[in-house]
């Protein structure tokens, strides 16, 4: 049993931590990436360093993908005019609202559906009715791999395609691995849909989920030239073992080596395209450095643990935070990007809870906040974002008759945050800026 004051001292740095991801997750909006970097005027729409005379153009297609698909494209009519525009929204989130012009598709997320397969469809022939008058606005965001899909085998079907990535998914692969495989399986991935809008006049706004130096990564780079290769596939798929888990017309393809090369930086697609990142995880991470710093810590980032596996990434943030703290009293570790977790059976979770239940088995008694979310709002199959965790975690937990190591091997750590209030629920934000972790010490 904690004694009043560990209590209040506990919850008050968890409320902290709150604060802290609720600043971040305010300030890296979408409105306000839009407001700093697009810009209308007398017909005349202004991208970051780009200018275009909408007049001259014969057709203004807008075709928003991913998360943030009815978010971008809300700030986009914000700029330009709702009237200007017109397109399609292929998005995992239910907007309250519809733009108008624009039809609106709800795909899967993290594997495809029907809806997935429909908004491809549509896609593909909207972008071939274009001509060298023609101006295409693409809005990509995190989760456009699976939101929007057409395999470009037509005997993989949709339940192959559901298949093929819950195997990569799952695999514990990191997102760029994962994409260079799904790119070449797509239609619409890996530059294929620059060169179906082949010869419009192309511009791409990035929401980006992925790491700065891979922004091709960014739903599988359907506007962008694909670095990865066929090859490339062949070996993630024997470093991970994936064949014997890809059901058979996904395992014959990479079994002949039949696997269709991507549209590269030569390519004519790409000859009238640009792309412009508007908001990245950077973005969130700055914002929770100035809350932590208003709060009375002295922040730091590391960001160094993208990708690893989680409980590494667990272990090396808590040693970081550790020797910080032996150097300023009150100390605020931020780090973005995302954990890997390769699930071997299946509780309610997400990567962002584990990570949490990974720090607070390791964190029993010691004064450390640990609060780790998705900026989606979403943390795998569960309704919360992700977790908050401190030195008080396992005693409560305990008290509840629940416990951290068992939560930890069933990957089922969503019942045991849900019991002791300390979920981090936000519902879909229309966001999605990879995930933020951060450690106070005290």
């Amino acid at each position: 049993m904690l004694d009043a004051d560990r209590d209040h001292e506990f919850r008050s740095m968890r409320a902290v931590a709150r604060e802290i991801f609720r600043h971040a997750l305010a300030e890296a909006s979408i409105a306000k990436a839009f407001a700093r970097h697009v810009h209308c005027e007398r017909g005349v729409l202004q991208i970051c360093e780009d200018l275009y005379d909408l007049q001259s153009y014969s057709r203004l297609l807008v075709l928003s993908i991913g998360k943030a698909g009815h978010t971008m494209v809300e700030a986009l009519a914000e700029r330009v005019g709702a009237s200007a525009i017109e397109g399609i929204v292929a998005s995992s989130v239910v907007p309250s609202s519809q733009v108008r012009g624009f039809r609106y598709f709800r795909g899967g997320h993290p594997t495809p559906n029907a809806e997935s397969i429909q908004a491809a469809g549509a896609t593909l022939r909207a972008l071939q009715a274009q001509t060298q008058a023609s101006l295409v606005i693409f809005l990509l965001s995190g989760g456009g791999s699976s939101i929007m899909e057409k395999p470009i085998d037509d005997e993989i079907s949709l339940d192959d395609l559901i298949a093929t990535y819950r195997a990569l998914v799952h695999s514990g692969a990191p997102i760029a691995e994962i994409n260079t495989i799904r790119k070449h399986l797509s239609a619409t991935k890996g530059g294929r849909l620059a060169q179906a809008a082949f010869p419009a006049q192309q511009v791409s706004l990035l929401v980006s989920d992925v790491p700065d130096s891979t922004p091709d990564a960014l739903a599988s780079g359907p506007t962008m030239p694909d670095s990865s290769t066929a090859e490339d596939c062949y070996r993630i798929a024997a470093k991970y073992d994936l064949l014997q888990q890809f059901p058979v017309a996904t395992q014959e393809l990479f079994e002949r080596q039949a696997l269709e090369e991507t549209p590269k930086s030569d390519d004519q697609a790409f000859h009238r395209s640009r792309w412009w990142p508007v908001l990245s995880s950077q973005t969130a991470v700055e914002e929770a450095i100035a809350a932590a710093r208003a709060a009375g810590f002295t922040a730091y980032v590391d960001n160094s643990c993208d990708d690893w596996d989680y409980e590494r990434a667990a272990e090396y943030l808590l040693d970081r935070v550790r020797v910080l703290r032996r150097e300023t009293e009150r100390v605020c570790l931020i780090s973005g990007g995302e954990v890997t977790v390769k699930v071997s059976n299946g509780g309610v979770g997400g990567r962002n809870q584990q990570f949490a239940l990974a720090c607070a088995k390791e964190i029993a008694g010691e004064n450390i906040t640990v609060l780790s979310a998705g900026t989606d709002g979403v943390d795998g199959n569960s309704p919360a974002a992700g977790a908050v965790c401190d030195g008080s975690t396992a005693a409560r937990a305990l008290a509840k008759g629940l416990d951290v190591s068992s939560g930890l091997s069933r990957f089922d750590a969503y019942p045991l945050f849900s019991a002791l209030g300390d979920t981090i629920e936000t519902g879909p934000t229309g966001n999605n800026l990879r995930d933020l972790r951060i450690l106070l010490a005290y």
